[in-house]
């Protein structure tokens, strides 16, 4: 069941140079001459479509000296290209909504790691007050103190998880016959 036709070159007319064929068909088609071309070499220039309008590429084509043929696509194959295509767009969803996820996952993770931290600050403030109230008030020390710094391994931990799951999902992206599912 052949429900589309694609142009395909056969040759040339016999008073018709490939050099003039080849410029002023790609002023026709307001396209380039490496794709003509190329189109002259066995490429197709036009995508597949239906019988009527492969005919009209066809009728151009020998109005401008340029013998052609038509060659029957078959449905299924384009079927079969549609339903790779749609396999392909669900692992990509699939692997976004995994990231997705995670990322979810790390973020609840990070708020519960800053909930105890300010907890566990105020209780050994508590206990440092309760020391120092006991303790006679020394003049000669500098009352305010610089703020303790707080390592930053946690974040950089989580930005290292979120860049190596971009890394995963580009090289997934960009070569998705290496990871299946």
């Amino acid at each position: 069941m052949t429900d589309n036709f694609r142009v395909i070159f056969a040759g040339l007319a016999d008073d018709i140079d490939a050099k003039t064929a080849c410029t002023t068909l790609a002023q026709r088609l307001k396209t380039s001459e490496e794709k003509v071309t190329l189109f002259f070499k066995g490429k197709p220039l036009f995508a597949p479509s239906n019988k009527d309008k492969a005919l009209k590429q066809a009728k151009l084509l020998v109005g401008l000296g340029i013998k052609s043929k038509l060659q029957a696509i078959s449905s299924a194959s384009s079927t079969n290209t549609e339903q790779a295509n749609n396999q392909r767009d669900e692992r990509i969803f699939d692997a976004l909504d995994y990231i997705t996820s995670s990322l979810i996952r790390l973020e609840e993770k990070l708020e519960e790691l800053e909930q105890r931290l300010p907890e566990a600050e105020s209780k050994a403030q508590i206990e440092n007050n309760d020391e120092w109230q006991d303790d006679d008030l020394m003049l000669d020390e500098e009352l305010i103190s610089a703020p303790k710094k707080r390592s930053n391994v946690l974040l950089y931990s989580l930005i290292a998880t979120v860049v190596t799951l971009l890394i995963v999902l580009a090289a997934y992206l960009a070569f998705p016959n290496l990871f299946s599912f």
